[in-house]
């Protein structure tokens, strides 16, 4: 993936690009910043450090990231071949929230695991914010989270339709998100 830019009204110009070693620090700020505990954080490191493939990105503004997204594998139980990968987490910094980087992070995220070729991506999310995306309940698609939430939160989103297709069960997070209590 190639760095795309992007309009903001509240940034001259914001860059998306693929996350390099050394945003590590400034990754893992953004995380610290986004959310209450170091929980989130601490996943980010270990799924860079065991997961594979992976599909990172940062949001930045003149030259400071602002914002980071995650997609990491999943494992469905009744076909562990299909390559669906989970979108989480997804931080903004706090001052920074409400501007579009986070919108702008899953659209170039999408595209990223589509070019990649996974034919799904699935995310555990608020019901309200995600459907925009194009992602509904999991649940049409005969699909379960690995953890016991409400059906509207856990959705996906088929890079085709029929992506999907015979596909029903359990979908399990990357073996990571449960070292965490994630």
């Amino acid at each position: 993936m190639h760095a795309t830019a992007f309009d903001s009204p509240h940034t001259e110009r914001m860059k998306i690009r693929p996350a390099q070693l050394d945003d590590a620090a400034a990754i893992r700020a953004v995380n610290l910043d986004a959310f209450e505990t170091s929980a989130e954080a601490d996943l980010v490191d270990a799924l860079c450090a065991r997961a594979a493939p992976i599909v990172s990105l940062v949001a930045e503004d003149a030259g400071t990231i602002v914002g980071h997204i995650l997609f990491t594998p999943m494992t469905l139980d009744s076909n562990p071949d299909l390559n669906v990968m989970g979108l989480a987490p997804m931080a903004v910094l706090l001052e920074r929230q409400q501007q579009g980087i986070g919108s702008a992070l899953v659209r170039a995220g999408l595209e990223e695991c589509w070019r990649l070729g996974a034919p799904s991506v699935a995310v555990l999310g608020h019901s309200t914010y995600y459907p925009r995306f194009g992602f509904v309940p999991a649940s049409r698609f005969g699909l379960q989270s690995d953890y016991d939430v409400p059906d509207d939160v856990f959705m996906v989103i088929e890079r085709e339709p029929g992506a999907l297709a015979g596909g029903h069960g359990v979908l399990r997070y990357h073996h990571v998100f449960a070292e965490f209590g994630l």
